[in-house]
């Protein structure tokens, strides 16, 4: 801080006079409403029908839980043909990676084909967002396989395995929509940004080196997702690997990330991008049928058989032991997907500049899995590649998911035998192709140049899910996550504050160097609610600047500490723990020969101290409406009033 003489800016007398105002009182359950409101209504659902007639409001509660009797009405031709280009470019890229991770997940190949008929016409119906494209994600595919193999081995007993899958499913989705309805999907924001960079990205790195077992042309392959079981399967096979398979894989890998390179520099040609594992999937197809390379060691699909999804809800386990792992499952892979699908539709709907509701869309995803499990489908949601696709291609509704569901539909009634010589390679090759992607090491850079706490948040959860398992990765993340916001609750900013010259504007020290102190006056801004987790770490750190300030006057000689002034805009609420903080820190200060002002407590803070009899403690006399009052008053009486006690026996007496 600056050392010249401080000078006091002149204040009007009406300016003096004001008074921090006390609240008026406020009902119990008033008050507890309010904070329910806020907590789970923030964006006023309600607010659309006040003061509407009994059948407008029956209109609108449609239209609030199905969006498509909002915007079908005003559905034209040129939406039309928007949504008919974007459903035909997605359902190219849905349909060889539904199959591709149905595979991912130990699953039957059509699985992933009826994964992309019925949940995208449920989403349609119901969703909010306009950009969102439904299907099934490698992630989610690769928890599933993770956490059901544990209990049930694929190859072994498929009937049951599949089973489990589909009520795994119901339970995800049961969950989502539960978040949706009960107006939950705050907890959904415990997943950070920097989590889920991390999460996706050792999800990646696995789900790339999973697929060496295609690329390879393996029969055997562990079950573990950990870097090191996976590494070893591959190393200890190397008498298995065959060369063919291992070619094509290259080559198509090489193909796929080519296009979506130049599709990337070049984004009117996206759909490029969006054809190429298609693409991918024809020659692959017409060069084993040719080649007959299925008899030389390349894995194909083989017989898909035809016909719509048929019912599944009679195939649901409820019995034990395998419901908890069901249950378990569903939990885990529910909450990922709904932070996918979420986050998504989110960041397309602030491109085009419109909302979506949060929880609205958690229960049209709930809903879509319910349904789905139902119907022979596996977990969906709205994954970003897909979706960026449908954005990319100008879609304008919902509707293009329609689209897709209906090229699915033709797909599973006419064309499934045409992918009995699909290599399996192609379809490896499609995954890794999609899941290198999901490696942003930019965000990772970006993460340790702003903030390296965050960035080891997002390596805490990257080397979790490497070198444990996905759902390790997922507790390290989440725990980490929740340390630090514990940390910022329990351990608070505290600033010294100074004088900014020729003005009454007070300003972290730090922050702002030029700044005066304040003669005989310790200024310290609390930057948090005070609440019992971090009411005595405020009370030892008051009195530690307490201590250093005095310490530094006694070496500089300068005018001794008489006043603490603690500026209170940033302390938004405050619980008992804190206004008994308060008092302690009141006591200590009376003890020393120092006077306690606080500057700009707020409504609630203010309320409190009413209500504890610390307004009568400390004296009204000795609260402020701005740091600037404050000290004027500190300064009128420390030039015209002598102290009222003097310092303890070990303190030094200041001079003034």
């Amino acid at each position: 801080m600056g050392s010249v003489d401080f000078v006091y800016p002149s204040m009007n007398d009406h300016q003096c006079a004001h008074r921090v105002a006390i609240p008026p009182p406020q009902p119990f359950f008033k008050s507890f409403k309010n904070s329910l409101k806020e907590t789970f209504f923030p964006d006023d659902p309600l607010r659309q029908f006040k003061n509407k007639t009994p059948t407008r409001k029956f209109i609108l509660g449609l239209q609030y839980f199905l969006p498509i009797l909002e915007w079908a009405p005003r559905y034209s031709l040129q939406f039309l043909k928007a949504d008919l280009i974007a459903g035909i470019t997605i359902a190219s890229l849905a349909i060889p990676q539904g199959i591709s991770y149905a595979k991912l997940a130990n699953l039957p190949p059509i699985i992933g084909l009826y994964s992309s008929f019925i949940p995208p016409l449920i989403y349609a119906m119901m969703g909010s967002s306009r950009d969102l494209a439904v299907g099934t994600i490698a992630v989610s595919s690769l928890l599933i396989a993770s956490m059901l193999g544990e209990e049930v081995n694929a190859t072994e007993n498929p009937s049951l395995y599949l089973h489990l899958a589909f009520t795994a499913t119901f339970f995800a989705g049961l969950l989502q929509a539960s978040l949706g309805l009960l107006r939950l999907g705050f907890i959904v924001d415990f997943l950070s940004h920097a989590t889920i960079v991390g999460y996706m990205a050792g999800a990646a790195t696995i789900v790339c080196l999973q697929q060496l077992k295609g690329i390879l042309g393996l029969d055997h392959f562990t079950n573990s997702t950990s870097i090191i079981s996976v590494m070893r399967s591959v190393f200890t096979q190397t008498h298995e690997w065959r060369w063919e398979s291992g070619v094509l894989g290259v080559v198509f890998l090489f193909f796929l990330l080519i296009t979506k390179y130049f599709s990337k520099r070049r984004p009117k040609f996206f759909w490029i991008s969006a054809m190429a594992p298609l693409a991918s999937v024809i020659f692959g197809s017409l060069l084993v049928y040719l080649t007959h390379a299925e008899k030389h060691g390349v894995q194909v699909i083989g017989n898909l058989k035809k016909g719509l999804n048929p019912p599944s809800f009679g195939d649901f386990v409820f019995t034990s032991p395998y419901m908890s792992t069901a249950v378990k499952t569903g939990m885990i892979t529910g909450i990922v997907a709904l932070a996918e699908g979420v986050a998504v539709g989110r960041s397309f709907a602030m491109f085009k500049h419109y909302h979506i509701d949060g929880n609205k869309e958690m229960v049209a995803i709930g809903t879509m899995n319910i349904v789905g499990s139902c119907f022979s489908c596996y977990l969906t949601t709205g994954p970003f590649s897909r979706s960026a696709v449908n954005f990319n291609a100008g879609c304008k509704t919902a509707m293009s998911n329609v689209i897709m569901a209906i090229a699915v539909m033709f797909t599973l009634l006419f064309l499934t035998p045409l992918f009995h010589y699909t290599p399996l390679v192609v379809l490896s090759a499609i995954i890794m192709a999609a899941m290198l992607g999901l490696i942003d090491y930019e965000a990772a850079i970006h993460l340790w140049k702003v903030d390296k706490f965050d960035f080891v948040v997002c390596m805490g959860a990257y080397i979790g899910v490497v070198f444990a398992s996905v759902e390790v990765g997922l507790v390290i993340a989440v725990a980490i996550s929740l340390l630090r916001l514990l940390l910022f609750v329990a351990r608070p900013r505290t600033f010294v504050l100074g004088n900014i010259p020729n003005s009454t504007i007070y300003r972290n020290v730090d922050q702002y160097p030029n700044t005066n102190n304040v003669p005989g006056v310790l200024i310290l801004e609390i930057d948090a609610p005070i609440y019992f987790a971090n009411s005595s770490y405020l009370r030892e750190r008051i009195s530690r600047w307490i201590d250093e300030e005095e310490d530094k006057l006694k070496s500089t000689g300068e005018t001794g500490l008489q006043y603490v002034i603690l500026d209170m805009s940033a302390v938004g609420n405050i619980d008992t723990s804190g206004t008994s903080m308060l008092e302690e820190v009141k006591k200590t200060t009376d003890r020393r020969g120092l006077k306690l002002v606080l500057a700009n407590p707020g409504a609630e803070v203010m309320k409190k101290l009413n209500k504890s009899k610390f307004l009568e403690n400390i004296g009204e006399d000795w609260i402020y409406l701005t740091v600037g009052e404050a000290v004027e008053a500190c300064n009128h009486k420390l030039h015209t009033c002598k102290p009222d006690s003097t310092k303890e026996e070990t303190q030094p007496l200041n001079n003034v």
